[in-house]
C-alpha cells in the first residue's frame, strides 16, 4: 500500500509503507507511545542518520510532554498500531532534530542525556554549544534540512497502564519517585544486590540533576536539591566499591569533593577507591582528611590504614621476588646469548 497524504500540516508529506491494524489509536496527554524510526537526508543516497533498530532498543515518547521533536508527536498520532510510513518534514519542522539526536545517542551509550546541559531552554543550549560531539549531527544544527523518518508505530499505552520513566514525570512526581528509589536501593543493597541498587539510586540522582537544571546553581532551592543528591552519590560509590568499579568511585567522589570539600564520607570513599588501585599516597590523604573531618571515623580509618599498610608490604614483596628472578635468570644466560 503506498498512498501519500498531506496531514493538513505544512510542510509535512505522509507515505504509508505497511497498513496497520484496527481503529486509530486514542493519543490522550500521558500516554506512552512505542515506536522504532529511522531518519534520513532527503538527497540521492538517502544517507542514514540514526536507526533505532540499529541502536538495539525502541523509542519512547509520551503525549503532551513537550518533546522537542514535536512534529513526532504529530507524526505518530496519524498512524495505526502495525503501521509503517515515511514521512518527509521540511526544515521549518527538523531544526531541533540534532539535539534530540545528541540526547537518544547519549541514553544509547549509557550516558545522562541532560549531561552538561546549562540552565537554559532548549533552544538557548543550541546556541551555548558549539560542538554536538557527533559531527554529522554538527552539520544539521547549522543548516537544518528536509529529513525523512520512516517509523514502525508498535503500540500507545494510556496513562495508568505502564510505568512512569523518570524522565517523563513532572516535578512533583520526581520528588515524590526519589525516596521511594532511595529505599529500593538500601533495601537491595541488604541483600547484597549492588548492581540493582546502583541503579535505583543512580535512576533518582537523575531525576534531582533533571530538576536542578531548572534552578539557578547554588541557590536555595539548588542546594536543597544537592542536599538529597550527596547521600544518593555516595550509596552508589559504595555499590561501586563492592562491585569493584574503582575508577568510577574515583570519578564520582572528585566531582562531589569539588562541590563540598568537607565531606568526610566523600573521602573516605575516594581513599578506599584509590587503595584499590595502589594510589597509596592518595588514599593516606583521604584517610586523614576523613579522620580530621569526622573524628568518629577515626577507628574505622585506622583499621583501612592497617589494611593499606599489610597491602603495600606484601605487594613491595611481591616485586622484590620479581625482580630478584629477573636478575637471577639473566645472570645464568651464557655469554653471548
Amino acid at each position: 500500500m503506498e498512498e501519500t497524504y498531506l496531514l493538513n500540516v505544512e510542510g509535512v508529506k505522509k507515505k504509508i509503507l505497511h497498513g496497520g491494524r484496527g481503529e486509530l489509536p486514542k493519543f490522550q496527554d500521558g500516554s506512552k507511545i512505542t515506536f522504532h524510526f529511522q531518519t534520513l537526508k532527503d538527497d540521492f543516497e538517502r544517507t542514514v542518520i540514526d536507526d533505532s533498530r540499529e541502536a538495539g532498543m525502541p523509542m519512547e515518547i509520551i503525549v503532551g510532554k513537550m518533546f522537542k521533536l514535536e512534529i513526532w508527536e504529530t507524526l505518530l498520532s496519524s498512524m495505526r498500531a502495525g503501521e509503517v510510513a515515511e514521512f518527509w518534514c521540511d526544515s521549518i519542522h527538523t531544526g531541533m532534530y540534532a539535539l534530540v539526536s545528541k540526547g537518544m545517542r547519549r541514553i544509547v551509550e549509557g550516558r545522562d542525556p541532560l549531561e552538561g546541559q546549562k540552565h537554559r531552554c532548549g533552544m538557548g543550549n543550541m546556541f551555548d554549544y558549539h560542538s554536538t560531539g557527533y559531527a554529522d549531527l554538527d552539520e544539521l544544527q547549522r543548516t537544518p534540512q528536509p529529513l525523512i523518518f520512516i517509523m514502525e508505530l508498535f503500540r500507545v499505552e494510556e496513562p495508568w497502564a505502564y510505568k512512569r520513566d523518570t524522565w517523563a514525570m513532572s516535578k512533583e512526581e520526581k520528588l515524590a519517585a526519589v525516596p521511594v528509589l532511595h529505599s529500593e536501593g538500601n533495601r537491595l543493597v541488604l541483600r547484597k544486590e549492588f548492581r540493582q541498587a546502583a541503579e535505583k539510586y543512580q535512576e533518582a540522582v537523575i531525576c534531582l540533576r533533571n530538576l536542578q537544571a531548572k534552578e539557578k546553581p547554588w541557590e536555595e532551592a539548588w542546594l536543597k536539591l544537592e542536599s538529597l543528591v550527596t547521600p544518593l552519590v555516595l550509596n552508589y560509590c559504595q555499590c561501586q566499591l563492592e562491585l569493584g568499579e574503582y575508577y568510577e568511585v574515583l570519578e564520582h567522589t572528585t566531582e562531589l569533593l569539588q562541590k563540598h570539600h568537607g565531606n568526610a564520607k566523600a573521602h573516605f570513599k575516594r581513599a578506599k577507591a584509590h587503595a584499590a588501585v595502589w594510589n597509596e599516597r592518595e588514599a593516606r590523604e583521604d584517610f586523614a582528611r576523613a579522620a580530621h573531618l569526622d573524628p568518629a571515623m577515626a577507628a574505622a580509618v585506622k583499621k583501612e590504614l592497617k589494611l593499606l599498610g599489610e597491602r603495600m608490604r606484601r605487594k613491595h614483596v611481591e616485586e622484590r621476588k620479581r625482580y630478584r628472578g629477573l636478575f637471577t635468570a639473566a645472570s645464568e644466560q651464557p655469554d653471548g646469548a
